[in-house]
C-alpha cells in the first residue's frame, strides 16, 4: 500500500512516496481503509523535532493521528464493529503505533467510535485529537449547566469544540480571542466574545462575573495561565492543555482552586484505559448527531500525496480550520 514516510526529521526534512506491506489484522483490532486523516500541532512538532520528543517514531516515521474510514476486517475478540462499518478515532502516529498518512490502519478498537452520522469522511478526521481534548477538559473540570464557563482560544482546534460541548452542557460560555475572524467562530458557536488585546482579565472577569468563572478552559496555557488564576472563581476549576513552564501557583491556593492537565496522548503512549477514548468518541458522534458539534475545516485540499504542502500550511499560520488530507 502507499504510504508517506520521513526517513529523516527535522522541519526541512520531506515525505516520501513508498510502498509498505498492507498491515495484518490481529486481536481487538480493525482494519480500516482511510478516508481522510487531519494534521494536529503534535504531529508537526514531532515531524520537526524528532527523537527530542520521546514520543516520536523510529525513522522511518509513518506519521498521523486523526482518521476517518471504513472498517475491512475485524480482528478475534472486538464486539461493536463489522465490516462496512464508518468509523474514526486517533490510534497512531506516535511511539510504537503507525500512523494514518497512508491506505490502511490496523487500529485498537479501544481507540476508534463510529462515525457521526452527518459529517462527511473529511469533516470526521478534523474531530478526534481535538475534540476527545476539548470533551476531557470540560468534564475533568466538572462543568455542568448553569456555569460560567470561560475558554480561552475559543476559535482554536480544540477551543471552537470546546465552546460547543459547553454550550451543549448547558453553560454560559465566554471566550478570548482576537480579529473579526475569530470573532465570528466565537459567536458562531453562542459565546461571548472577549478580545484578549483590549480586555484585561480582571476586567472582563468583574464585568460578566460576581466573582470569577466556575470553570476557566486555557488552551493557550503557558504564560496565559496568570491570567486563567485571575480568571476562576473561589474553589474553581482551571483545564490547561499546555503547561510545560515553571509558574507561582500561589494565587490559585489563595483561592482554592483545581488545575487539571490534560494531555490526551496517555492511552497511546502507555495502553492506558484506552477504552475512555472510544466511549468519548461514541459520545462526541452522539452529539453532533444531535447537532451540536461540528469542526471547522480548512478550506484548502490535500491528497496524500501533498502531506508536505497540508503540513506547511498548518505551520503558516494561515489555516482557518482543522487541515485534513484526503486518500
Amino acid at each position: 500500500m502507499k504510504a508517506m514516510l520521513l526517513s529523516e526529521y527535522g522541519e526541512s526534512a520531506n515525505f516520501e512516496v513508498l510502498e509498505i506491506a498492507k498491515p495484518a489484522i490481529k486481536a481487538n483490532h480493525v482494519l480500516v481503509k482511510i478516508a481522510a486523516s487531519s494534521v494536529n500541532t503534535i504531529d508537526m512538532m514531532i515531524k520537526n523535532m524528532g527523537s527530542d520528543l520521546p514520543l516520536s517514531p523510529a525513522a522511518p516515521a509513518l506519521l498521523g493521528m486523526d482518521f476517518s474510514g471504513t472498517v475491512e476486517a475485524v480482528g478475534e475478540g472486538v464486539e461493536g464493529y463489522k465490516v462496512g462499518d464508518e468509523v474514526y478515532g486517533c490510534a497512531g502516529g506516535l511511539a510504537d503505533l503507525p500512523g494514518t498518512l497512508t491506505e490502511y490502519i490496523v487500529a485498537d478498537r479501544s481507540l476508534i467510535g463510529h462515525k457521526p452520522k452527518d459529517l462527511t469522511m473529511r469533516e470526521t478526521a478534523a474531530l478526534p485529537l481535538v475534540a476527545i481534548t476539548a470533551y476531557e477538559g470540560l468534564t475533568r473540570a466538572g462543568v455542568k449547566a448553569g456555569q460560567k464557563i470561560l475558554i480561552h482560544g475559543g476559535s482554536g482546534g480544540v477551543g471552537h469544540l470546546a465552546v460547543q460541548l459547553a454550550k451543549y452542557f448547558g453553560a454560559e460560555v465566554y471566550a478570548t480571542g482576537t480579529g473579526d475572524k475569530q470573532k465570528a467562530i466565537i459567536e458562531k458557536f453562542g459565546a461571548t466574545f472577549i478580545d484578549f488585546t483590549i480586555e484585561k482579565a480582571a476586567d472582563y472577569t468583574a464585568k460578566y462575573t460576581d466573582g470569577g468563572f466556575d470553570v476557566v478552559f486555557d488552551t493557550v496555557g503557558g504564560p496565559n495561565l496568570t491570567n486563567s488564576m485571575e480568571a476562576v472563581a473561589l474553589n474553581g476549576h482551571i483545564s490547561t492543555t499546555v503547561s510545560l513552564l515553571e509558574i507561582d501557583l500561589t494565587p490559585l491556593h489563595f483561592k482554592g482552586a483545581s488545575l487539571h492537565v490534560v494531555f490526551m496522548l496517555i492511552p497511546m503512549l502507555h495502553n492506558f484505559k484506552r477504552e475512555k477514548h472510544g466511549s468519548i468518541l461514541e459520545k462526541l458522534a452522539e452529539i453532533s448527531n444531535e447537532g451540536h458539534l461540528t469542526p471547522i475545516v480548512d478550506e484548502n485540499q490535500f491528497s496524500l500525496e501533498q502531506v508536505g504542502d497540508a503540513y506547511a500550511h498548518l505551520a503558516s499560520g494561515t489555516a482557518i480550520g482543522k487541515v485534513v488530507v484526503e486518500n
